[in-house]
């Protein structure tokens, strides 16, 4: 019986490691200064939420997407709720795309995600910026922009392998 709690324990949290991971990211704010590279920096929220909201929303709920948003507000000491509103934009995106698309092109998909996170990041920081007077750095912008665009197809083949697990386990 032990061994049967064990792995219905260990499916459990294999079934729920999104929603672990993007909690996990959120909370946990990282960055390379102490590698000396100023510019290098990526948002992986983004990335998880447009494969997953792109690829298999029910693994990733919007309830838990937006507070997660209310989390990454509280640990970057932005005001409550642009990053939520932030994360629904990138939603909104990917379930626009997932509708439309007849057959799923994962190269095309990256494109798509480089579009929906200029526009995302343009919201966001247009906000900040006109409500709320935050200076922004425009160079660190698009240092994020260009690695959270190019980690997202690395990522996506890493993802992609996960469901393929996922859906051994199930069946």
């Amino acid at each position: 019986m032990s061994s049967k709690f064990r792995i219905s324990v260990f499916n459990k949290i294999l079934l729920y490691f999104p929603i672990i991971l993007l909690f996990l990211s959120v909370f946990n704010e990282f960055d390379f200064n102490y590698l000396n590279y100023q510019y290098f920096s990526f948002n992986f929220p983004f990335i998880l939420i447009f494969y997953w909201s792109l690829k298999r929303i029910e693994t990733l709920g919007y309830g838990y997407i937006f507070i997660a948003g209310m989390f990454n507000d509280a640990v970057l000491g932005f005001p409550i709720g642009i990053s939520s509103l932030t994360y629904l934009i990138i939603c909104g995106f990917a379930a626009y795309l997932r509708n439309i698309t007849l057959r799923p092109n994962n190269f095309k998909d990256w494109f798509y995600f480089l579009f929906t996170i200029s526009v995302a990041n343009s919201i966001n920081y247009f906000l900040l910026m006109l409500f709320f007077s935050i200076e922004i750095n425009y160079y660190e912008i698009l240092g994020n922009i260009i690695f959270t665009f190019l980690l997202y197809y690395i990522f996506s083949f890493f993802f992609d392998l996960y469901r393929n697990i996922i859906s051994r386990i199930k069946t």
